[in-house]
C-alpha cells in the first residue's frame, strides 16, 4: 500500500525542490544547489526534511562527473495526486503520481451536473475512492477539482453558475476534504485544462498563451508569465458570455445574443437537431431518429460523410469563435492559442475556420508568430491540470487556499 502523507513544503527551498524534479524529472543534489543557489549542506538538510514529510527520496547516484558523485533526488514513489474535470455531461477522475503521470483513470460520460452537487459529488467520492483502492492508496497528498462555472477560489465554491442549478455556494472543497481526508482545491474547469496543457501538453514551453473550450459552454484559461491568471473575481476567461450580436439566441446566462448562445456544445446540439427536424439534413435526420439526440460527435460523423449542413454548422461557429479571438488576441498578444473541449473533436474543419478568423482581423503583428492548435492532451488536459492545481499546493508553504 502507497504511503500515507504525513506534510506539505515547510519552506520556499523545499517548494522549488520538488517543483524542479516534478517538472524536469530526478536531478543531482549538486545540480539542485546551483540551481538554488545554495550549499550542497542546505540541500541535503531540506532534501532530508522532504523524505522525513513524505514527499522525496533518494533516486540513487547521479552520473559521474569526476569526484565524487553525487545522489538524485527523487519525489516519492508513493506520492499520489487526485485529479477530478466536472463537465457539464461528463465526469473524468484521475489518479496521478507526484509528477502527475496518469496512472488510472475513470469517467462517466453521461453524467449531468444539473442533478445537483450532492448526487453529482457522492458519485465522484465514490468513483475516487474505487480507484484509490484499485491503486491501493490509503490517502491521496491531495485533490484538484474543475467545474463548468465561475469559481470563488478562496472560497472553494462556485457563484452563481449559469449551467450548474443547486450549486451556487456549495462548498466543494470542504465537502469533499471532509469525505476524503486530504487537501482539496476547486477551481473553473477550462483554468484546470490550461495547467494541464501547461504542464504536459503543447504549452510546455509558452508563458503566455490562451486555452480555449469548446464544450456545453465556451470559457477560456488565461495564462501570463506561466502564471494562471483569474483576474479580481475569479471569473476572467468567460469569454462564453461576450455578446456578439444585440439579438440573438436567449443564453443559459439570462441574456441575448452570447457566443455560448450560438456556438459550443448545447447549441451546436440545438441547431442541428432544428436542422434534421426541418428535412434540411438526411444524415442528422437519421442519426436523431437511431440515437433520439445529436451531440458535436454526430456532427464530426456528418461531416466525414459529406453533410453540407453538419459542415456549415462548424464552419459558422467557427468563425464566431475566431472573431471573439481575433478580439482576444488584439488586446492580450499571447504567444499561442490551444482549442480544447469535448466540440474540438470536431477537428481541423473547426480549427481551420477559427484560424482564419483569427488571421483575418488581428493585426499581423499579432499573428505572424501566433500558433493556433489543437489540444494535445485531449481528455486527460482536465485531470491532469486539476492534479497540477493541488500538487503546487502541496509543493509550497503556507495557506494552500490562498
Amino acid at each position: 500500500m502507497a504511503h500515507v502523507l504525513s506534510g506539505r513544503a515547510e519552506t520556499p527551498t523545499q517548494s522549488r525542490i520538488l517543483t524542479y524534479v516534478r517538472d524536469e524529472g530526478p536531478l543531482s543534489r549538486m545540480d539542485l544547489a546551483a540551481r538554488l543557489g545554495v550549499s550542497r549542506t542546505t540541500v541535503a538538510a531540506e532534501v532530508g526534511r522532504l523524505v522525513e514529510l513524505g514527499l522525496a527520496e533518494d533516486g540513487g547516484p547521479a552520473a559521474s562527473r569526476g569526484g565524487r558523485r553525487s545522489t538524485l533526488v527523487d519525489l516519492d514513489a508513493g506520492l499520489r495526486f487526485v485529479g477530478i474535470e466536472l463537465g457539464a455531461t461528463s465526469m473524468r477522475i484521475a489518479v496521478t503520481d507526484g509528477r502527475l503521470g496518469v496512472l488510472a483513470r475513470a469517467s462517466t460520460p453521461d453524467a449531468d451536473i444539473r442533478r445537483g452537487p450532492e448526487r453529482v459529488l457522492a458519485e465522484a467520492i465514490e468513483l475516487t475512492r474505487k480507484l484509490l483502492a484499485e491503486q491501493g492508496v490509503e490517502r491521496p497528498a491531495g485533490l484538484g477539482i474543475g467545474v463548468p462555472g465561475p469559481v470563488d477560489f478562496h472560497a472553494g465554491m462556485p457563484v452563481s453558475p449559469p449551467i450548474m442549478p443547486g450549486w451556487d455556494g456549495y462548498p466543494v472543497r470542504d465537502a469533499l476534504s471532509r469525505e476524503l481526508g486530504t487537501p482539496v482545491l476547486l477551481d473553473n474547469d477550462v483554468n484546470v485544462m490550461a495547467l494541464g496543457e501547461q504542464h504536459t501538453g503543447v504549452a510546455r514551453s509558452a508563458s503566455a498563451f490562451l486555452f480555449v473550450k469548446i464544450g456545453t459552454g465556451i470559457g477560456c484559461g488565461i495564462v501570463v508569465d506561466r502564471h494562471l491568471y483569474r483576474g479580481a473575481d475569479g471569473c476572467a476567461g468567460d469569454i462564453g458570455h461576450i455578446r456578439i450580436e444585440q439579438s440573438g439566441p436567449v443564453c443559459a446566462c439570462g441574456n441575448h445574443g452570447c457566443l455560448e448562445a450560438f456556438f459550443g456544445g448545447a447549441a451546436l446540439a440545438r441547431d442541428a437537431s432544428s436542422a434534421a427536424r426541418a428535412g434540411r439534413s438526411e444524415i442528422l435526420a437519421e442519426m436523431l431518429e437511431a440515437d433520439g439526440r445529436l451531440t458535436a460527435a454526430h456532427i464530426g460523423r456528418a461531416i466525414e460523410r459529406g453533410d453540407a449542413t453538419a459542415l456549415q454548422l462548424t464552419r459558422d461557429g467557427g468563425r464566431r469563435v475566431g472573431t471573439v479571438l481575433a478580439n482576444l488576441v488584439s488586446f492580450f498578444n499571447p504567444g499561442l492559442i490551444v482549442i480544447g473541449g469535448g466540440v474540438a473533436g470536431l477537428g481541423h474543419t473547426l480549427l481551420a475556420e477559427i484560424r482564419s478568423a483569427i488571421y483575418r482581423q488581428s493585426l499581423p503583428l499579432a499573428t505572424g508568430n501566433l500558433p493556433v492548435v489543437l489540444s494535445e492532451l485531449g481528455g486527460d488536459a482536465g485531470v491532469v491540470g486539476a492534479a497540477r492545481l493541488i500538487s503546487d499546493a502541496v509543493y509550497a508553504p503556507g495557506d494552500f487556499r490562498k
